[in-house]
């Protein structure tokens, strides 16, 4: 199912105009008009979907964000949920001239390299970056357990590298903290203390709070800067920006699910949902054979 996502900047006069457009792509949701949608939109990672959807000849989906909700999820990583989807190849149909879109995409893709570094080992893979960036957004999505595919990340990477390659080479070559050897495909990153304080400085505010909770004891008022400091001295390093991460994703994950039933409607909903088992155990299939 081929996935759209529309950042609009005003989302009540979007649905609107699309109630009068496209009035059957919406469920029961419909009968209390664009102000009502536009108020779910808001709940869970703030996008709004439309799923199976007929367009010339094949089934697609629509997510509808507002542009400023959209911003503040590639800058600080508030959901990770559509941020996480722009840290994969995507095809950007058009785009308006708004320089702080534009710095926050960036920003984005910045942002997914460092929490990546952080993850792995001193030397890896190009692979090796691509499977761990394009895993982000799933790290403690409840829907891997049961709905997805479990080679999912790996089907998005392996067809893709020379896509991904596009997408963060000059990101990796810019990046004073890495050694990055092109023509082997493969990285070398600073896991110094002091590197990977610096990688945990440079990380989205959501995702430094998620850290900090998890190591400062409840009644302790020490800075981000200190409690970072110590994380970066940590061995366990990686592994608390793994939780941290996966705790963005799974409360914005379980809210945005449950935000479906009512988006979809209880026959979509019930249909969406055996097409990723399908999926999943077709998947599993392939991998047993």
């Amino acid at each position: 199912m081929l996935d759209f996502v529309f950042a609009v900047d005003d989302a009540v006069t979007w649905h609107m105009t699309n109630l009068v457009k496209n009035r059957s792509h919406y469920s029961f949701l419909k009968f209390f008009g664009p102000k009502k949608i536009s108020t779910i939109q808001r709940y869970g990672a703030g996008i709004y979907y439309n799923t199976l959807v007929p367009c010339n000849d094949r089934v697609i989906k629509y997510g509808v964000i507002s542009t400023d909700a959209l911003i503040e999820d590639l800058f600080h990583w508030k959901t990770l949920y559509v941020a996480g989807r722009l840290q994969k190849p995507v095809k950007i149909l058009a785009q308006n001239e708004n320089s702080r879109l534009q710095a926050a995409l960036v920003s984005n893709l910045k942002s997914a390299v460092t929490a990546a570094f952080l993850m792995l080992p001193e030397s890896f893979s190009e692979e090796d970056l691509y499977m761990q960036i394009a895993g982000l957004s799933y790290s403690g999505d409840f829907r891997m357990i049961i709905g997805e595919d479990k080679a999912k990340v790996q089907n998005i990477v392996k067809p893709n590298v020379a896509h991904f390659q596009k997408l963060y080479s000059t990101i990796l070559q810019d990046c004073p903290q890495v050694v990055y050897k092109h023509q082997l495909g493969r990285l070398e990153i600073d896991k110094s203390p002091e590197g990977q304080f610096t990688q945990l400085m440079a990380l989205p505010k959501t995702l430094q709070q998620k850290i900090t909770a998890l190591v400062n004891p409840p009644g302790k008022n020490r800075d981000v800067e200190e409690i970072l400091l110590q994380v970066a001295h940590d061995p366990d390093c990686g592994f608390l920006v793994h939780q941290g991460i996966s705790g963005i994703v799974r409360s914005s994950s379980l809210v945005q699910s449950a935000k479906t039933i009512l988006t979809a409607g209880a026959k979509k909903s019930v249909t969406y949902s055996l097409m990723k088992l399908y999926k999943m155990t077709k998947g599993g299939l392939k991998k047993t054979s």
